[in-house]
């Protein structure tokens, strides 16, 4: 049984299942209080579930890129179970989770998250046949809109669109080849989160506790702040 904690975005959410599906879960508009929240939803979702904290094999975690108190909080929670229970941890990116979950068919999957400061975080994956998760084309990045348009332009296919970042900069990312998908594509999900730790534990990608890294592709916005701030000066 892997346990997968998503807190990269605004709400928290948590799930549990194995390699024949999902056990269990649950989900929470936290209002960032994602500290506050997250360990009740554990333990509700262990009980919904009929499970033990050491029933559990592995914990899955999102890693971001995302809200950058949200993704410590997921982490350090994950890393704790993980020393107590001597269980190994997997990162599992937000842009993957979310790939994973708008896969349509053949085509290319193109996920994007509100980075604000008028940037989204985003990433390109292909489908594969067979495959537990989504193919990522290149690494993620943190960039404009238009960035995001101009590079889907360069590639003439049709595209599959999700995440909060293609809906809350709705105007600047439209083109007739971009089909975005619906509010409930906004973001990446628990569920996600378990079936690519699934399949990461089975192939034996996993790290000890304390062994996976958030992926911030940026500064955090505090950090930007004082930069701007000290350069003002």
């Amino acid at each position: 049984m892997i346990l997968g904690i998503e807190t990269s975005v605004e709400r928290v959410g948590v799930a549990v299942g194995d390699g024949r599906g999902i056990v269990a879960s649950a989900q929470l508009s936290s209002d960032r209080r994602h500290a506050e929240s997250l360990a009740p939803m554990i333990a509700f979702v262990l009980d919904q579930a009929g499970l033990a904290p050491t029933d559990l094999s592995a914990v899955a975690v999102d890693v971001g890129p995302g809200l950058f108190t949200g993704m410590r909080v997921g982490i350090a929670t994950a890393d704790a179970m993980a020393w107590a229970l001597e269980i190994p941890v997997v990162g599992v990116s937000s842009l993957d989770a979310l790939a994973l979950d708008a896969a349509r068919g053949d085509d290319t999957i193109a996920v994007a998250l509100d980075a604000r400061r008028g940037e989204i975080y985003w990433a390109l994956y292909r489908p594969a046949e067979g495959a537990a998760e989504p193919v990522r084309i290149g690494e993620p990045r943190v960039s404009p809109p238009d960035d995001v348009v101009e590079h889907l332009a360069d590639r003439a296919e049709d595209v599959v669109c999700a995440g909060n970042g293609f809906l809350r900069h709705a105007e600047a990312l439209a083109a007739p080849w971009m089909h975005v998908l619906g509010a409930q594509f906004a973001a990446p999900s628990a569920e996600a989160v378990v079936r690519i730790g699934t399949h990461r534990v089975a192939v034996d990608a996993t790290v000890p506790a304390g062994g996976v890294q958030p992926i911030y592709l940026r500064a955090p916005d505090a950090e930007i702040n004082w930069r701007t701030r000290r350069e003002s000066r």
